[in-house]
């Protein structure tokens, strides 16, 4: 595979990952991702953000800067936007085959080199208004974009060619192949990757809301007519779209309306919670508000955290379990705090075997989420006639407040 060409000296240098491995350790990648560097040659060359060995994506990186001309040996420049080992770990190798190599980050970025790789000669330091002339008409400015995601993150953006190197910021998981750019790809396409793209999102970003709406802001008097991220397409047709679909993300959990839907996450131990769950379903359904619907352990909460992000309700099924919550839902509603999923409507039930228990940790666990509960259901081991009947008036009642 050839380096892709995005403007006359500015290349895409990407590999494509397939693995049974974890992102970050601990979110699932079934249909694998991309890391994408890229190659901005003037006078000088400089690489923008790298990689780490990982399932041959060195190879990959070497082939493509092969086929523009370039190598790691011959690069004037390194810069790091973001200092997180999959964009990163490769570095200590490139010190040795290139000594001369200048590293460019943020203060905290040339920080984290000189801590994490133990580097620490011919580095530079760079802030917001900064820049660095290649020479041959390429020169790249500097934006300081903190806690996206992670708090020395900058980002580059080509002032003749107008490229915004985004790192993190715009990313998706998913595997591209031999295609880069979004006017390569179709449309159903397109569908699967923005489910990857708000999958990664509500993975890795959610958290950060607030300073991806602040780096929108700052970013905005540019006029940009590529965005290029370390994960996933790179938008050259229509950079505006990823754009808008990260100001709706970055709204979901921070104030702005989320999508009238419902995700339903669910749990039980000898199927009478998912009973109970039937008639708080059939409620929805009478009322016409779409759903998903995730059983948990058997769907990983990567998934589980995509639908709920994004959907205005939830309804938490769970049983009772040895006086507390039933544990995988626990776990979700620990990464929903981490996430800071406020702002929901919500309806929790759940069976209980010799007592119950399950409501009082609950109640503890979504008291600074800011959520509108309506009033929890909870019955003992096989739900009465008259417990179906609440059940789906709760059902209906959610999606009254959805609608």
């Amino acid at each position: 595979m050839n380096a892709h060409k995005i403007s006359e000296g500015i290349f895409a240098i990407h590999a494509n990952i397939t693995t049974d491995d974890l992102f970050e350790g601990i979110w699932p990648i079934p249909h694998g991702v991309t890391l994408n560097s890229y190659l901005v040659k003037g006078e000088k060359s400089a690489l923008i953000d790298l990689a780490k060995e990982w399932e041959g994506s060195i190879g990959q990186f070497e082939k493509q800067l092969g086929s523009a001309q370039s190598s790691f040996e011959s690069l004037d420049y390194l810069i790091l936007n973001h200092l997180e080992p999959d964009h990163t770990a490769f570095v200590t190798e490139i010190r040795k085959r290139n000594p001369n190599v200048e590293i460019i980050s943020t203060p905290k970025g040339i920080a984290m080199v000189k801590k994490f790789f133990k580097i620490t000669e011919n580095l530079r330091e760079v802030k917001t208004g900064d820049s660095l002339d290649l020479g041959g008409g390429k020169v790249l400015e500097f934006y300081e974009t903190p806690n996206i995601h992670w708090p020395e993150t900058m980002m580059c953006y080509e002032r003749t060619e107008k490229v915004l190197f985004s790192c993190d910021a715009f990313g998706s998981y998913g595997k591209l192949g031999e295609r880069l750019f979004d006017d390569e790809f179709n449309e159903s396409e397109h569908q699967f990757y923005e489910k990857e793209s708000l999958r990664y999102y509500s993975n890795i970003v959610a958290s950060f809301s607030t300073f991806v709406k602040r780096a929108l802001e700052k970013l905005g008097g540019l006029e940009v007519k590529v965005i290029a991220p370390s994960h996933g397409i790179v938008w050259r047709k229509n950079p505006a779209e990823i754009i808008e679909r990260y100001a709706r993300y970055a709204g979901y959990n921070t104030g702005s309306p989320c999508e009238k839907e419902i995700c339903i996450i669910w749990g039980s131990m000898y199927g009478y919670t998912k009973v109970g769950l039937d008639a708080v379903i059939s409620g929805i359904e009478e009322m016409n508000i779409p759903y998903t619907i995730h059983r948990v352990p058997n769907t990983d909460s990567s998934f589980v955290l995509a639908d709920a992000y994004k959907a205005s309700g939830l309804v938490l099924a769970m049983p009772t379990y040895e006086y507390k919550m039933f544990p995988p839902m626990a776990h979700v509603l620990d990464l929903f705090q981490r996430k800071h999923f406020i702002n929901k409507k919500v309806l929790r039930i759940g069976s209980w075997g010799w007592v119950g228990g399950a409501k009082k940790e609950y109640d503890q666990r979504i008291d600074s989420m800011k959520w509108t509960s309506i009033e929890s259901v909870e019955w003992q081991g096989v739900p009465s006639e008259d417990d179906l009947a609440l059940l789906k008036q709760r059902g209906k009642e959610l999606a009254g407040l959805i609608m």
